[in-house]
């Protein structure tokens, strides 16, 4: 059995959940050791116990630890299934995360999937749900990946209760690299102004301003929602696509925040990208590396910013799977010679 510290690099949720993806895909029986040892309060909170489980349930694991405030997770996965999935995280963490976690078993799956998690949508220290939807499945369907994301009920924090709906489709063949060193054109800026309904509608408008100052540009497009929310709420997203590249930019209302600044935060991270030559955010850089590990050839990108959790994820990675990870720390490169998986039928995998 394969142990991993949980400690390592930076200590938290991210070596939990990318452990748990490869386990569950590659069906190699593995214990996490010191979960979140890096966090004030350690061990398993509710969205990382919904991963956990989650984790099992699309591969019949046997699970060891999979309790609130658990500092050691066994996972011994067996077979992997497609089907339909419901997760409650209970609390309002993040649901985008928690998908985040099954998405790479299920396209290794022999069936398709409907997955549903009810938690937070849109909170704090995760990407919100029109970020995997705008950013990060654009960025992997280019890789081959089918999958759609449906948010049919949004969620704030402190109380949640929203709902996000995937659909997966098994993969047709291994996972194409992508070459994306230089962006090429660019074909999309979109801001997405998201205000629960019971808020004023200026706000709405007003965060648009704010991001509009920041950016300067007259090229910018938007797209608006209002939802009706558990508890009430606001961010602004800001999504750049590239001919070879995908970036996305988030800020959270909260009480005493003018709207213009809401905006003006995420435009000014806009602007700073845009003014770089990099292909891809950091989040997005990330998030992209489990799927370089699995694809057949060499993937290369350019991120802004190389960060603790992309060199946390390389590590988890390399120690589950046979691959090389290089990253320039000046330029930002990351190039990724992938294993090249074939499709999976769920039982084809060595322990």
């Amino acid at each position: 059995m394969l142990t991993i510290d949980g400690s390592w690099g930076e200590g938290g949720g991210q070596v939990l959940r990318t452990t748990l993806a490869m386990s569950a895909l590659l069906g190699r029986d593995v214990r996490i050791e010191r979960v979140r040892a890096g966090r004030s309060k350690p061990g398993l909170a509710a969205q990382h116990l919904a991963s956990v489980r989650a984790a099992a349930e699309v591969c019949g694991a046997q699970v060891e630890g999979a309790r609130m405030g658990s500092q050691q997770v066994t996972l011994r996965p067996g077979d992997l299934r497609g089907g339909q999935f419901r997760f409650d995280i209970g609390t309002a963490g993040a649901t985008t995360l928690a998908l985040q976690t099954v998405l790479p078993p299920l396209l290794f799956a022999p069936q398709s999937s409907l997955v549903a998690i009810d938690g937070g949508t849109n909170v704090l220290w995760s990407p919100p749900q029109e970020y995997l939807a705008q950013v990060f499945l654009p960025a992997i369907a280019q890789m081959g990946v089918g999958a759609e994301l449906e948010c049919t009920r949004a969620g704030f924090y402190p109380r949640g209760g929203g709902r996000i709906e995937a659909r997966v489709a098994p993969l047709a063949g291994a996972l194409r690299p992508l070459a994306w060193t230089e962006r090429g054109r660019l074909r999309s800026l979109t801001a997405f102004s998201v205000v629960e309904r019971r808020l004023p509608d200026h706000i709405v408008g007003r965060q648009v301003d704010g991001a509009r100052e920041a950016l300067g540009s007259a090229g910018l497009q938007v797209q608006t929602a209002r939802p009706a929310c558990a508890s009430p709420g606001t961010m602004l997203m800001i999504a750049v696509g590239f001919e070879r590249g995908r970036a996305g930019f988030t800020a959270m209302g909260e009480r005493g925040k003018p709207a213009e600044e809401v905006g003006r935060e995420a435009g000014e991270k806009a602007a700073a990208f845009l003014a770089g030559e990099a292909t891809v955010d950091p989040h997005l850089a990330d998030q992209l590396l489990i799927y370089a590990a699995l694809a057949a050839g060499e993937t290369s990108y350019v991120t802004s910013q190389v960060t603790e959790h992309l060199r946390t994820n390389a590590w988890v990675i390399r120690q589950l799977l046979d691959v090389e990870i290089e990253m320039d720390e000046a330029s930002g490169r990351a190039r990724v010679r992938g294993a090249g998986l074939p499709v999976a039928t769920g039982k084809h995998r060595a322990r």
